[in-house]
């Protein structure tokens, strides 16, 4: 028995030590979890507080744009601004408005206004108002129609590059369309300008004239067009791929604008 015991203690305490082992392998790992966890959170911000300081800014009363501007600007455009007309008519840089962001996008939203001062307006009832509701979309300038913005046009861009090329511009919104936000922005648009070419008459050369380079020499190629004057266009080749090609709309101004 004695001799079976001292067989069977060592055995039995391997199996301790073992267990042991992975046990403690098992705490190292559940402890670099908890200190990873913590670690990844402890420093930011909870949840609530972001929401709470975005909300701040969403629904903030004033929009940056329009507090930032100065009294200055403001007395500057009074000689602009029409007076005895309806508050609702007049221009945006004649009126003060209290824009607010939590209104639904693309759906009309009432905002309080109030006239410059040295701006007089009636209601529509005729009488004299120092503060008046206005209706307007509920959308950020940035996001009208295009065609109640203005944008500076560039005319440095290759406007039949392959694929099209943009610009960055500067818009400001028409004087008459009211929206949330900056009135001047900036937007990146494709290169949309013409030199003065017709895409007519530079067909008709291709045709007539095309294997003496008349076509490339019209859109400003002249490198091109002195290829196919000393070759005869190719053998006659390269005229007509020209014609198809110009026929297309594929091979434009060499300034890279666009036909009339």
């Amino acid at each position: 028995m004695a001799t079976i015991c001292q067989i069977w203690r060592p055995d039995r305490g391997r199996c301790f030590k073992t267990y042991g082992i992975v046990l403690v392998l098992f705490m190292d790992l559940v402890l670099q979890c908890v200190n990873g966890y913590m670690s990844s959170h402890i420093g930011q911000e909870l949840p609530y507080a972001r929401d709470a300081q975005r909300g701040s800014v969403i629904t903030s009363p004033e929009v940056p744009a329009q507090a930032s501007a100065s009294p200055a600007d403001k007395k500057s455009n009074i000689s602009t601004c029409p007076s005895g007309g309806l508050c609702s008519r007049l221009p945006a840089e004649c009126i003060n408005c209290s824009y607010h962001h939590n209104c639904t996008y693309g759906k009309p939203a009432s905002f309080t206004c109030r006239p410059n001062k040295g701006v007089h307006c009636i209601g529509e009832s005729g009488q004299q108002q120092t503060n008046f509701s206005l209706s307007i979309v509920c959308q950020f300038c940035w996001q009208l129609d295009p065609s109640q913005y203005k944008c500076k046009d560039s005319t440095n861009c290759m406007t039949v590059s392959c694929p099209r090329k943009r610009y960055n511009t500067t818009c400001d919104v028409l004087g008459h369309v009211h929206c949330i936000g900056n009135r001047r922005f900036n937007k990146r648009l494709f290169c949309n300008w013409t030199g003065g070419y017709k895409w007519s008459t530079a067909l008709a050369l291709s045709i007539t004239l095309g294997g003496f380079g008349a076509d490339r020499f019209y859109l400003g190629q002249w490198r091109e067009g002195l290829g196919k004057l000393f070759s005869f266009g190719g053998l006659g080749i390269w005229t007509l791929i020209d014609v198809l090609l110009i026929g297309v709309g594929y091979v434009g101004p060499a300034d890279g604008s666009l036909y009339i």
